[in-house]
């Protein structure tokens, strides 16, 4: 089980078949505070239980078995959203490209500044935070919306739509009375405290933008 703490202490996962350079970077990290899971293959990380907590993977490029690139592209079908930095002694401008195009945060040439790394690392940690609250945002407003009526979603959509009461009676066929008690309900089960609350949070349920979100939980 992990702790609340645990998931506010961020992890950094490196795959590299170098043992020596796995325990570099180990070193590096733990000299900033960062604690760090090692591993020697894509194949074994994946295979890992890994903690609820922010985390970035810092993956070699060339490896046996699966590459770092391949298993950058396999990542999103396993469910695995870590941000990518990835660190080679062999590459090049397609490598560098084809990493990019995919999501990663950067692309380390060997032997790379221990700076830049950590520069990498700690925008990594940003992006994964973002990440996981929006998740946590989209999962909290989806168990609100779960709790409305059939009827209240139905009030619900067509005013966020721009409909005014008096219109959403007419197009579902029931008083306008009805219509504001529902929208009552929606506004308190949602919590939301104004129509604008109320856009904004049915544009990220149904998978439009949404912009960021402050829930009151």
């Amino acid at each position: 089980m992990t702790t609340n703490n645990e998931k506010d202490h961020p992890i950094v996962y490196v795959v590299d078949d170098d043992k020596s350079v796995r325990d570099s970077l180990e070193d590096l990290l733990a000299s900033v505070g960062l604690r760090s899971m090692l591993f020697a293959s894509t194949q074994e990380f994946a295979r890992s239980e890994r903690p609820d907590a922010p985390a970035c993977l810092v993956l070699d490029v060339r490896m046996p078995g699966l590459s770092g690139l391949d298993f950058q592209e396999e990542m999103a079908k396993l469910g695995i959203h870590i941000p990518v930095v990835f660190i080679t002694a062999h590459g090049d401008i397609p490598m560098s490209v084809r990493a990019m195009k995919a999501g990663a945060v950067e692309f380390l040439t060997k032997p790379f500044r221990e700076q830049d790394l950590l520069d990498a690392i700690q925008q990594s940690l940003t992006r994964d935070r973002a990440r996981r609250q929006d998740c946590s945002v989209k999962a909290e407003l989806d168990r609100r919306y779960a709790t409305l009526s059939e009827g209240e979603r139905d009030v619900m959509d067509l005013v966020v739509s721009g409909l005014l009461n008096k219109q959403v009676a007419a197009r579902l066929d029931v008083s306008e009375v009805t219509v504001k008690v529902r929208r009552g309900q929606v506004m308190r089960k949602m919590g939301a405290d104004s129509l604008a609350d109320l856009v904004r949070f049915a544009e990220r349920i149904h998978g439009t933008n949404g912009g960021a979100l402050d829930l009151k939980l």
